[in-house]
């Protein structure tokens, strides 16, 4: 069986560790975020946010993130 196989790695990327979705929060309200395993970005429903992961790391700056409804 591969990391990839088992199902609590599959909530996360391989190079982004899913520990860290534990203790990121969203920038401007603090929420916890969500990760979308489609779009490969973790999701402030909060803040209606989604901040990119590039290259396994989460780039939490508001001015890169996009917009959600």
């Amino acid at each position: 069986m591969s990391t990839t196989d088992r199902p609590e790695d599959a909530a996360a990327p391989a190079a982004f560790d899913r520990h860290m979705l534990e203790v990121l929060v969203c920038p401007v309200t603090r929420a916890p975020l969500s990760w979308d395993s489609n779009s490969q970005e973790l999701i402030s429903r909060a803040a209606h946010l989604a901040f990119p992961v590039r290259g396994g790391i989460p780039v939490m700056l508001v001015s890169e993130a996009r917009e959600i409804d």
